[in-house]
């Protein structure tokens, strides 16, 4: 292969700008050229490209964000899109494609595998974590991170009030961020998509935690159960303890990735591009019990992403 695409696709997450830097690299180390296209999907169909250098990826690796830039792109759902993305790939010689998104992103990709022969390799790229086959995803870790942080800057005026702080974070489907920055920032409660919460046992351990000498209490809530300020409203409303609600938003998408971040976007990227050298498409990296592998992408995509309830008990367990 002597000519491959790279883009960057759907929700930014930190670290999708080391991928790019490892995958220009290590393609132009076997005498591979890159071309990165802009804003993903959208870039591919409206033929906005440019080849890639050595230099096009210097001073990124600690950068947020994404550099080739992204934006959803419906035309790509239809055969039409489909069939124009082929052909600007051809335009280009273009031989094969990474993507670095999420689910959304790799149906993108299987459908010009499945339906066109285009060689694709994915590199799972979601703070959301929601991707099952893989331990974690590009992103993740600095989201929680940020997370961390904030639920620790909170905790530090909610005990000077002896408030309730009720922190929401990102997760419309998958409620890892909560379950992590929950666990590690020392919360009290979590409420995530996947187990259906009571308001009269989140008040009665609150009560509990009260009674043993706590003077402020932190729940996480994932956005896919309610906003923060519904449920301080309600909690409120049933308690005569002081509420106060925070949404985080879109702050968790960006600042500089994390080491582990950093470290998975080199692994990813250099995986990618291997496989693509080797003549191998239809795939996506990831991670599992610590090694780098891939996976076929259809297999990959049908997987349900399963909520580690493990850890959701090692939670009960410590917070109080």
């Amino acid at each position: 292969m002597k000519r491959i695409g790279l883009l960057t696709s759907g929700g930014d997450a930190p670290g999708m700008n080391a991928a790019i830097r490892a995958v220009v690299r290590t393609a132009i180390y076997y005498g591979i050229e890159v071309f990165g296209i802009e804003r993903g999907y959208a870039g591919l169909i409206d033929d906005t490209m440019t080849q890639m250098e050595m230099r096009s990826v210097s001073d990124i690796v600690q950068r947020g964000g994404t550099k080739l830039r992204t934006a959803r792109c419906l035309e790509m759902l239809t055969e039409e899109g489909q069939r124009q993305a082929v052909a600007t790939l051809e335009k280009h010689g273009i031989e094969g494609l990474v993507v670095i998104g999420g689910d959304g992103s790799f149906r993108g990709a299987k459908s010009l595998t499945e339906g066109f022969g285009i060689p694709t390799i994915g590199i799972p790229g979601t703070i959301d974590n929601d991707l099952e086959y893989t331990d974690y995803t590009l992103g993740f870790d600095t989201a929680v991170n940020t997370c961390l942080d904030i639920i620790n800057k909170l905790r530090d005026t909610m005990t000077s009030h002896e408030r309730i702080s009720v922190v929401e974070v990102m997760g419309r489907h998958c409620g890892d961020i909560a379950l992590y920055a929950g666990i590690t920032s020392g919360a009290e409660i979590i409420v995530v998509p996947e187990i259906a919460y009571n308001m009269d046992d989140i008040i009665s351990r609150i009560n509990r935690s009260r009674a043993n000498g706590k003077r402020s209490n932190i729940i996480v809530i994932a956005e896919g159960v309610m906003t923060a300020d519904a449920f301080a409203k309600q909690l409120q409303e049933m308690t005569s303890y002081s509420v106060r609600a925070t949404t985080i938003g879109h702050i968790q998408r960006g600042g500089s990735p994390t080491m582990a971040d950093r470290m998975l976007a080199a692994q990813f990227g250099n995986k990618a591009v291997h496989l693509l050298k080797d003549g191998i498409g239809n795939r996506v990296v990831g991670i599992h019990k610590n090694e780098i592998i891939d996976m076929d992408i259809i297999e990959a995509v049908s997987m349900k992403k399963k909520f580690n309830y493990e850890l959701y008990e090692t939670l009960q367990m410590i917070s109080m």
